[in-house]
């Protein structure tokens, strides 16, 4: 046994996160802890690592086991190099190691030789290796996906036996994510990981702590089998609570009948009453449902931005973009895929019209109101509550429209009373994306930028902003790693395929992959990142074979994507519909007096049949690709 917690209580202010909980860690163990936003998880990660006591009851660890954490969030301001940074995770040691390294101080090296510690410098340069991380890079200047990265090698090196992961697919790019899950599956210590990645945690867990109002249980099972035994729990509660409430309310009638219930064989029944109430008082309502809606403001221009052999590079670095030809237009959903630092936030800011090209030409259209959700939240203050941070002082906020009392607004995002006057520094990292996302649809925007927004949100949320984005009828900009959300959202795709090369994909992530799309890998992004004579070779590979991927790809995609499944289901009730309609003109033509109507109603009639049967047509060559596929 590894770890076992034992009748643990933990506190925030007023709010119980954990409530006798009793549970152990094994070695070899893969749990997925789940729970709503805000619940308590990170906290319950901390505590689990060694970050603080309980408020009641006891952790008890292996001695000597060494445990190791991949925090939430990134290594922000860091200026050391990734090697320095790395080895720091080795404690004192691997400080000394890095100060060596970088300035051959030979005050560190008897140090190093009585702590042993040569032998640790293989380690870290295999764990570099098989991250694919350039040791003499500045962490500061890494994207998100590689400071991600450069923390998972900081956590990795000193081969814990316990590696506890809160949302460690938070910021990488969709192969990255890949990667990691492949990485993860192999790895042969324990795994305490707190993930809103359904297919991830699929791969990946044997066992689920659900954390629930304070209460932790422990499903030994898949994390698919846990969603189905935990739906039924939640069922089971509802019909016991609403038995629990009709029994209160029958003795609340009693008791006001008054003269009944001063006698004194009935005073047991009054103290039953009292218990009763209290119970019911105690009891923790299950968090809600989000509501959220927003503002499209008023229609943009039809054109929102037409690229013309556009091309851009940072001075002194390789091109991002190269001769790009793309146009917007307004209801498009596009998704942005690529490796972090591929140029996909500079593409934003060149189709908004905030950088200018080294060469072509861009064309922005009219009436465009532009609403930007941030990855790293910036545009929220930490020191603020969340109603300081949406309201801005006002009492009211305008949405569609209409004037809405900003406590009203926020509990629809389910920020209400205490929450919504908490410092956004307090909240969570799904509290505070939810946060941000009120902030975002308070204002009026045609034009929707989300650069990872499905970052820490519960699957409640995620699927509630699915279908907003779905119902939303201006253009959105979607930069994501979540492949069921790209599936489920976008209808097209510009892949960044490096070298500057951008190119559009019809369809979702699963789409991208069916038409032979492919990304360079970690280490061509790190021999591109580093100049070096193998860029070129990589690029090289990458045009000479885009088909071999494809070819593997094409096996393992046994299934649609879900936009084009929904539109394979649908395409049966067409094809009657339209059968039909053709029937029903062939018997109105058939009948004597159809030509002696006028000539332009006869005319009409044809052409509607020439179409019906076109359009039937085009349904049942659609119907066999799709049935194909």
């Amino acid at each position: 046994m590894l770890l076992q917690l034992d009748g643990v209580c933990l506190r925030y202010g007023v709010q119980v996160l954990a409530d006798n909980v009793s549970a152990k860690i094994e070695r070899g163990d893969r749990i997925c802890l789940v729970g709503r936003n805000g619940e308590g998880k990170s906290s319950l990660l901390r505590l689990v690592a060694g970050g603080g006591e309980p408020d009641a009851g006891e952790v008890i660890r292996q001695s000597g086991a060494v445990f190791a954490t991949l925090e939430q969030a990134l290594p922000e301001g860091c200026t050391d190099t990734v090697y320095r940074y790395v080895a720091a995770g080795l404690g004192e040691v691997g400080n000394w190691l890095g100060e060596y390294r970088d300035n051959q101080n030979p005050d560190l090296q008897a140090k190093i030789d009585d702590a042993h510690g040569w032998d640790l410098m293989a380690r870290i340069d295999s764990v570099l290796d098989r991250l694919s991380l350039d040791p003499e890079a500045c962490v500061a200047d890494l994207s998100g996906g590689w400071q991600r990265r450069a923390a998972l090698a900081r956590a990795l090196v000193c081969e814990p036996d316990l590696l506890i992961l809160d949302e460690p697919t938070n910021h990488l790019d969709i192969a990255a994510v890949e990667w990691l899950e492949s990485f993860l599956g192999t790895y042969r210590g324990a795994l305490l990981f707190v993930s809103h990645d359904r297919a991830l945690a699929q791969r990946l867990a044997t066992t689920v702590w659900d954390l629930d109002r304070g209460i932790l249980r422990v499903f030994n099972c898949p994390f698919d089998r846990y969603q189905e035994e935990k739906e039924k729990l939640l069922e089971e509660e509802a019909r016991n609570d609403a038995l629990f409430d009709k029994k209160l309310a029958q003795e609340e009638a009693w008791i006001r009948q008054g003269i009944k219930a001063r006698r004194t064989r009935n005073e047991g029944r009054v103290r039953a009453l009292e218990a009763l109430r209290r119970e019911r008082q105690a009891r923790r309502q299950q968090q809600g449902i989000a509501r959220m809606s927003l503002d499209s403001g008023e229609k943009s221009g039809k054109l929102v931005a037409e690229l013309t052999g556009v091309s851009f590079a940072f001075p002194g670095e390789a091109p991002l973009i190269s001769n790009l030809d793309f146009t917007l237009m307004r209801g498009d959903r596009v998704g942005l895929i690529g490796p972090n630092g591929a140029g996909k936030s500079t593409l934003i800011r060149l189709l908004l019209g905030d950088l200018e090209p080294q060469s072509g030409n861009i064309r922005l259209g009219t009436k465009q109101q532009v609403a930007y959700f941030d990855q790293r939240r910036d545009t929220l203050n930490p020191e603020l509550s969340v109603l300081d941070n949406i309201a801005e002082g006002r009492e009211s906020i305008q949405i569609g429209g209409n004037t809405r009392h900003a406590m009203s607004y926020l509990s629809d995002f389910l920020f209400s009373g205490v929450k919504a006057r908490t410092k956004v520094g307090a909240l969570s990292g799904g509290e505070r994306n939810r946060a941000l996302l009120a902030k975002l649809f308070s204002q009026p925007a045609n034009i929707l930028v989300l650069d990872e927004p499905t970052n820490d949100l519960d699957v409640e949320t995620l699927e509630l902003l699915e279908q907003l984005l779905l119902d939303f009828p201006g253009t959105v900009l979607l930069v994501s790693h979540d492949r069921a959300f790209l599936d489920n959202v976008v209808d097209s795709c510009l892949a960044f395929e490096g070298e500057g090369k951008v190119r559009e994909y019809v369809g979702g992530y699963q789409d991208f992959i069916r038409q032979g799309g492919r990304f360079l890998s970690a280490e061509e992004q790190l021999s591109a990142r580093k100049g070096g004579g193998k860029g070129s070779d990589s690029a090289e590979k990458a045009d000479v074979k885009p088909s071999e991927p494809a070819a593997k790809a094409a096996p393992k995609a046994k299934k649609l994507s879900y936009k084009l499944q929904r539109e394979l289901d649908a395409l049966p009730a067409l094809i009657e519909q339209l059968e039909q309609q053709v029937e029903a003109l062939e018997a109105e033509m058939a009948a004597p007096e159809f030509y002696q109507q006028e000539s332009g109603v006869v005319q009409e009639k044809l052409q509607k049949l020439s179409d019906t049967q076109q359009q039937l047509e085009t349904a049942f060559e659609r119907w066999a690709e799709l049935d194909e596929m």
